[in-house]
């Protein structure tokens, strides 16, 4: 029982050098996609339109001194449905930050810890990143369809784009990281034809 069990890990394929490359890559573009993620939604300001900023957690006026006044009542911009939108969309956007957070643990684990479930979770993580992007694209399209009516392309501010360059990116590496397993899954399982 014991001989059995142990069969798979010893006959295992060794990983070639582009697979170990791709797989690092996909990491690190996800972690860099976690932390860009996270630093727009913490910093909340992504819309300028003339004397305002519209953000995720504050809305601002800019004074004559050019000093910010900000308030967490979007209420008071006299946008229709602004204060609820904005709600849904820092929670999409929130709760994608914490979902990538573990796709990215999952990732990782499956390279140091190889075992008989390595791929599972490689699996796994790469289907929370894909989530991630649903959720990430979510709360971006919210934000931009509530004020679409003060949306110029000089008006994003950089928060807003580290937000959506993270989505793009988490897109690209859940996609990326479900192909990769398919195509070395279709290859094992060729090998052991052949062997036969």
């Amino acid at each position: 029982m014991i001989k059995a069990e142990s069969l798979p890990l010893n006959r295992r394929q060794k990983k070639t050098c582009v697979e170990v490359c791709t797989r690092g890559l996909v990491i690190l573009c996800t972690l860099t996609a976690v932390i860009l993620s996270s630093i727009s939604v913490c910093d909340g300001h992504w819309l300028f339109a003339g004397n305002k900023v519209f953000g995720l957690w504050h809305f601002c006026t800019i004074s004559q001194n050019n000093d910010l006044e900000c308030t967490r009542n979007h209420s008071i911009a006299n946008v229709p449905g602004l204060h609820m939108g904005v709600i849904v969309s820092r929670s999409f956007l929130s709760f994608a930050v914490v979902m990538a957070i573990f796709g990215l643990e999952l990732l990782i684990i499956s390279q140091i810890c190889e075992d008989l479930q390595s791929k599972r979770k490689w699996s796994m993580g790469s289907t929370l990143l894909v989530l991630t992007f649903l959720l990430s694209a979510s709360g971006v399209l919210c934000f931009v369809f509530l004020l679409k009516n003060y949306i110029s392309f000089t008006g994003f501010t950089l928060s807003y784009w580290c937000e959506f360059i993270a989505a793009f990116l988490f897109f690209l590496n859940g996609i990326s990281g479900i192909h990769l397993n398919s195509v070395v899954s279709f290859k094992n399982h060729i090998r052991k034809i052949q062997r036969k």
